[in-house]
């Protein structure tokens, strides 16, 4: 995982609400244990045709999508199943980010465990970046937790302190419990490595 760090992106929008897993990546893709090759089949059947061409009006196969790292969703992304294929699809095609009104509970916490930011904003801020210009960029910035927009309009969005830790740190849970061995050794050093649990008190 790599260290999460201010950076700028255009928007790649998929304005769809109620975008579930199954969309994000179909079930039939999912007999991997591998996040590789994931991200050839991110929103497959609406960025393939039946002959397996490119679908040319689809967002991810127009330039404005290609090297975005930001995703422009819909209300409720992420519901449906809990596969962690998803975040894994999604980080997979470059994507850093991903900004909505609302997540599906478990999509938004496979994503923070998957080095994918998911951003919560209101419905006027979500407007305000629907109605952006093609090229336009925005900045976000984790340590602050803030979007900024072109015109310099900075919007705050919410994260739990575990997971923005371990984001900017480009750590996952295991990593960051193998962070603390220094003091895990001394608590096990500080105490009894047996104990008689028959013995009375």
């Amino acid at each position: 995982m790599i260290p999460f760090t201010p950076f700028k992106s255009r928007l790649a929008p998929i304005l769809i609400n109620n975008i579930d897993t199954d969309q994000i990546i179909p079930a039939r893709f999912l007999k991997t244990v591998s996040k590789e090759g994931l991200d050839k089949n991110l929103f497959c059947d609406w960025r393939y045709k039946a002959d397996g061409s490119e679908n040319p009006d689809f967002i991810l196969n127009t330039p404005r999508g290609k090297g975005a790292q930001i995703l422009l969703a819909g209300d409720n992304f992420g519901c449906g199943s809990s596969r962690e294929h998803a975040p894994w699809a999604i980080t997979q095609f470059g994507f850093r980010a991903v900004i909505s009104t609302s997540f599906a509970d478990i999509f938004k916490g496979n994503a923070l465990k998957n080095s994918l930011l998911p951003i919560v904003v209101s419905p006027e801020v979500h407007a305000k970046l629907t109605a952006l210009p093609e090229g336009a960029e925005i900045k976000l910035d984790l340590p602050s937790q803030t979007i900024e927009l072109p015109d310099g309009t900075k919007v705050e969005f919410p994260v739990d302190p575990f997971s923005k830790t371990c984001l900017l740190e480009g750590i996952d849970e295991l990593g960051w419990i193998l962070k603390q061995r220094p003091a895990i050794a001394a608590y096990e050093a500080s105490h009894p490595g047996t104990l008689n649990t028959l013995q009375v008190l």
